[in-house]
């Protein structure tokens, strides 16, 4: 294998990568359960990239499909509980046949399941992140999937694309490989229309492109392109790259990074954000929201204030001191996002008013501002 990336665009030059492995890929809908075949022909290409010195994070789906199998279940489960019951069978099928892979090839390999509950936290969040660093410095294959059988609707981050996006964060990588069922993103469905053209390379995140995103046809897949689009939307804000491809093509991996032009690579085009931001911008679940009026959110938006207590309308949900909230215009859209000084309570009672009068109000002043602009993040 040549030099990484050499003669291709910078972000395939990138020495650590997350590797998303899609169920879609692991299995297809005349299958039953992991394509042991598949999953060892990515092994191969994961044990090559590390020889050639890439640092590598894989995030797998699949338990589900594994669990499935091994119960007699037919297709995908539909409910909660039965989705979970498979996960927490075929977890440990789905490890078992990736250990089993990367000891042929001499890799070691670590399991790592994540909720959204685990970086909700700042503490936890950077606990994982010291994992993943600790991992990664004694030559581990870090593999991870969402903890399915924990999981509930409030704290799931819904698909592993999202949760690739979110671990390429934690681990400071420069690129996201997604393995899909299909080539790339298309300008129109390549099922419904057969002259649709593969684009190639997407600048940033354009509105057009968001409006071209579709469904899995498999029903053991969780979301199809549209996650995919939603987690390089997360990718781009965060500046690291996603390259999108097919991921039972031979050789894809390999082919990608030393040649280019396979899929679709997605460039972020942004400022990339810092690692506290990039945790409070897309890392968290809001615990709350708080409503501004028009002027407050020309001053966030446009001047790069703090918000004060004089911008605010109402707010919402169940935040204490230090919860993410999140910030709406008048009309109720998302603007921002950042840590709250005040409870929830205390806000709606200092709303509208000026910061001379929050001690009388509350008896004390702690701080001037209901987020500090040091500690929140504009969102497209």
């Amino acid at each position: 294998m040549n030099t990484p990336g050499k003669g291709t665009e910078p972000a395939l030059a990138s020495r650590r990568i997350v590797i998303k492995v899609g169920s879609s890929v692991l299995t297809a809908p005349d299958e039953q359960g992991v394509n042991r075949r598949v999953l060892g022909g990515i092994a191969s290409q994961v044990a090559e990239l590390r020889r050639a010195g890439r640092e590598v994070v894989l995030v797998s789906s699949g338990a589900i499909a594994a669990g499935s199998k091994r119960m007699g279940v037919q297709g995908a489960p539909k409910e909660m509980p039965e989705r979970q019951a498979a996960a927490a069978v075929g977890q440990p099928i789905l490890m078992e046949a990736y250990g089993r892979a990367f000891r042929r090839r001499a890799v070691e390999t670590a399991q790592l399941l994540l909720t959204h509950a685990d970086l909700d936290q700042r503490t936890r969040f950077l606990n994982a992140c010291n994992t993943f660093e600790a991992l990664l410095a004694r030559g581990v294959l870090p593999i991870v999937n969402e903890n399915d059988t924990v999981s509930v609707e409030e704290i799931r981050f819904g698909d592993n694309d999202t949760l690739a996006a979110l671990v390429a964060q934690m681990v400071n990588a420069g690129l996201v490989i997604i393995l899909s069922d299909v080539e790339g993103l298309y300008d129109a469905d390549p099922r419904r229309h057969p002259s649709a053209k593969l684009i190639r390379r997407v600048e940033g995140l354009p509105a057009e492109i968001e409006g071209r995103a579709g469904t899995s046809a498999n029903p053991l897949a969780h979301g199809g392109m549209v996650t995919k689009v939603r987690a390089v939307k997360v990718l781009n804000r965060m500046g690291i790259a996603t390259l999108i491809v097919r991921g039972r093509t031979p050789k894809i991996l390999l082919r990608a990074l030393e040649r280019g032009g396979e899929g679709t690579l997605f460039v972020p085009n942004g400022v990339r954000l810092g690692a506290r931001k990039g945790w409070i911008g897309t890392a968290v679940i809001p615990r709350g929201w708080i409503r501004l009026d028009a002027g407050a959110v020309t001053a966030l938006a446009e001047r790069g204030r703090s918000l004060l207590p004089r911008g605010v309308v109402e707010a919402g949900g169940e935040f204490r001191f230090g919860d993410v909230v999140e910030l709406r215009d008048p009309k109720g859209r998302a603007v921002a996002r950042g840590l709250a000084n005040y409870g929830v309570d205390d806000v709606n009672r200092i709303a509208g008013k000026h910061t001379g009068e929050i001690a009388g109000i509350l008896g004390g002043k702690d701080y001037d501002e209901v987020v500090h602009r040091n500690n929140l993040v504009l969102l497209d």
